[in-house]
């Protein structure tokens, strides 16, 4: 058995470092324990068994997982879904309403995948496998998932990185896992793994790395689904959430709810800010990611001062992935401003 690094977070909840293409400390599934044991998030297919030795070394055995929930499918979310299945076989999945028919059969989604990730797909991500359409059970708007002894999660839909998006509050924690809806955290070098925060006064001299998360926020506007308005959307509805930490999937805890939301619409409205201004002067994807580069580069100087814990978070949500989604959204935008447009002048 592999040692996997599992953390207690309190509330009979653990973080599962799933250790995506071998890095620790970047992307987490969450168990969640109790009468009917639940995991959130799978990581990719080439990290199933590192989460089924993690679910072991929890007391999880083959039998005993009740429910795999996904905040959205894309593959370092949903990618071991197919391999978690096959290992636990009593467990359903849950998943956003839009999203279910590509687990049950995601030949359209690796197609998409390979498309974009090439020769790296295999090693980066692996294979997702289908999922038996009769264990998946789909959660549209809003919806519930049976923890046991009156405990559960609250999915809400919560589009904007992806439109098979969801949130979900723990009742008995407050708990909410975001995925990716307000984007990536970092923690700051010595964080409490509870808390997400950093012992000591909070650093003033750079608010863009904001001591009021202690941390660096970065945003996640990748193609094809981002869209800014369902973003801040999701956002707000998060705010109105009431829960009292926020569980990243890339990556951990923070206790900073309101702050760390709020940041993250800063994030977003910055990114697309930038993106906007370079299209404005026809700057091309090169000339792009130089300008959000040169204007980022204060915003995330604690970030830039720890180059091997940047490089990794770049290589799991790059800067041209980014930059590009946000192109595409507003390709759409002005596309249909066109539209309307034409349409006033003929009425």
């Amino acid at each position: 058995m592999t040692t996997t690094a599992v953390t207690a977070l309190g509330s009979d909840v653990h973080l599962i470092d799933t250790a995506m293409s071998g890095y620790d400390g970047i992307t987490a599934a969450y168990a969640i324990l109790g009468e009917r044991p639940c995991l959130v998030e799978t990581g990719t297919a080439t990290s199933a068994r590192t989460v089924v030795d993690a679910l072991a070394s929890l007391g999880v055995g083959a039998q005993d997982l009740a429910t795999i929930v996904v905040t959205h499918i894309h593959l370092d979310h949903a990618g071991g879904v197919g391999d978690l299945t096959r290992a636990f076989p009593q467990a359903r999945v849950v998943v956003q309403e839009s999203g279910a028919k590509h687990l049950a059969d995601p030949s359209r989604l690796m197609a998409s995948a390979r498309r974009v990730f090439g020769d790296a797909m295999d090693e980066v991500f692996g294979e997702l496998l289908p999922t038996p359409a009769e264990r998946i059970e789909a959660i549209g708007a809003s919806g519930r998932v049976d923890l046991g002894g009156g405990r559960y999660l609250e999915g809400h839909h919560t589009p904007g990185h992806a439109r098979h998006h969801l949130g979900l509050v723990d009742s008995a924690s407050g708990d909410l896992y975001v995925g990716d809806a307000a984007g990536l955290y970092i923690p700051p070098d010595g964080a409490d793994p509870l808390t997400g925060l950093a012992p000591g006064p909070v650093d003033a001299a750079h608010p863009g790395n904001a001591a009021d998360v202690a941390g660096t926020m970065l945003p996640g506007t990748p193609p094809p689904d981002f869209d800014l308005d369902l973003a801040l959307d999701s956002l707000g509805r998060m705010r109105e959430l009431g829960s009292t930490r926020l569980l990243f999937s890339h990556y951990g805890p923070i206790t900073r709810v309101c702050e760390s939301l709020e940041r993250a619409e800063e994030e977003l409205r910055m990114w697309v800010g930038l993106v906007r201004e370079a299209r404005s002067e026809q700057m091309d994807l090169d000339h792009t990611l130089a300008l959000v580069r040169d204007r980022t580069r204060e915003r995330y100087a604690r970030l830039l001062q720890r180059p091997e814990v940047a490089a990794k978070f770049e290589a799991l949500s790059s800067s041209v992935a980014n930059v590009v989604g946000i192109s595409r959204w507003l390709e759409r935008l002005e596309r249909s401003e066109r539209l309307d447009a034409a349409e006033k002048q003929e009425s």
